[in-house]
């Protein structure tokens, strides 16, 4: 019973089966994990640098002059995190169209989200947090049956790198749409 319930429990709250766990080796201490303040609207986006699925480092630094589309999700190859990614790519000509660019951000490796982009078909940056460093900076560090995952979050951040729109325990279906419905309002008030 228990099993079902977890099950149910990670269906609903974050839209991916976690049968195959990744083998995480967390470097944070539950000190690092206390401390962290959760990034709220208004703030400056934390900066980071992470490698993207060929290796090659990427910063937020390098997006200033462009908004930025800040996902968080808890594992390639999975139901949930495929519709998402889909969904993203589907759109990357109307995020193009508004100056702005999509990260995604997991706790899987860079080799995994080759593996997922090659399969998929993606082509916007998917970032490898083994770490949790980044994931943990945006308070969208959880964990699932003993395991560490990425929460299903999303952070919209201007070009400026403040973080204008949150969205929190996002259900992958529509999101996309969602986000794009925000960025016309935030850019329409920014005008």
């Amino acid at each position: 019973m228990k099993s079902l319930v977890a099950t149910l429990l990670c269906s609903l709250l974050m839209g991916c089966s976690l049968d195959a766990s990744p083998p995480l080796a967390l470097l944070l201490t539950s000190e690092d994990v206390e401390t962290a303040k959760p990034v709220s609207e208004g703030d400056k986006a934390p900066d980071f640098t992470l490698p993207s699925r060929d290796g090659a480092p990427i910063s937020l630094e390098q997006y200033r002059g462009k908004w930025v589309v800040l996902y968080f999700y808890p594992k390639d190859f999975t139901q949930g995190c495929t519709v998402e990614a889909h969904n993203f790519q589907r759109d990357g000509a109307q995020y193009q169209a508004k100056n702005a660019v999509v990260l995604g951000v997991s706790l899987d490796t860079s080799d995994s989200h080759r593996q997922f982009c090659a399969k998929e078909g993606l082509n916007f940056k998917l970032l490898a947090d083994e770490s949790a460093k980044v994931v943990t900076q945006y308070g969208s560090l959880t964990d699932f049956q003993g395991k560490k995952y990425a929460a299903r979050n999303t952070f919209i951040i201007d070009p400026s790198g403040v973080v204008r729109k949150i969205y929190r325990g996002v259900k992958p279906g529509g999101h996309s749409e969602e986000v794009l419905g925000a960025l016309s309002d935030l850019q329409r008030s920014k005008a």
